[in-house]
């Protein structure tokens, strides 16, 4: 628990993950859940990857250097970290401890292989993987961006399909939500965080 109790701080902080394929609309639906629910913070990732005119420090990432970020994978600082094409992100634990220690909802944006993590770590963590209405669906959700050509769209396909498989395998998450209508798919998983919540009361 906290030190110093703020008036706002209670007892049902909970760790909620979210992953999902590429083109499924994961981040929309993070988002919406963060609006819909008091008192939700995004969980900001630590990175080695240059920050950019557009980045702001501690909203979009913590910007570390390699030397930085590998002194805290020796410390244990993170709940969970990858590299993604020669860049590495984590999500510094202690942040993330203390928000959940006032009661807040916790949000962790990240893939299979960082829930493992944090499962592993945090196994009363929350985690929902957000699933196309069907294969076709996401190939044309995939092609209706317009950012790159079939060849890539292709590969994005398949590492989706590879994703979907190994969440469902995995046996880290506890919830499964369709994204038909990207509203009605906030709203379960609004939801399924609240009923959650109460039953940890």
């Amino acid at each position: 628990m906290p030190e110093h109790r703020l008036s706002t701080d209670t007892d049902d902080g909970l760790l909620l993950i979210i992953s999902g394929p590429s083109g499924v609309g994961k981040t929309t639906i993070t988002r919406g859940v963060e609006r819909s629910i008091p008192g939700a913070v995004f969980s900001v990732s630590a990175t080695t990857r240059a920050r950019t005119p557009a980045d702001v420090e501690g909203v979009d990432y913590h910007f570390v250097t390699p030397e930085e970020f590998e002194r805290m994978v020796g410390e244990g600082a993170f709940l969970e970290h990858a590299g993604v094409f020669g860049k590495r992100y984590g999500t510094p634990r202690a942040w993330v401890e203390e928000q959940l220690a006032r009661g807040r909802l916790v949000i962790l944006e990240i893939d299979v292989q960082g829930a493992m993590q944090v499962k592993a770590k945090l196994p009363e963590a929350f985690a929902v993987f957000i699933l196309p209405p069907s294969e076709e669906a996401l190939l044309e959700r995939l092609r209706s961006r317009k950012r790159e050509g079939e060849e890539a769209i292709q590969k994005r396909f398949a590492e989706a399909r590879r994703e979907i498989e190994q969440a469902r395998s995995s046996g880290v998450y506890d919830a499964y939500v369709v994204n038909r209508d990207v509203h009605e798919a906030i709203a379960e998983a609004v939801g399924l965080i609240e009923r959650r919540r109460g039953t940890k009361r």
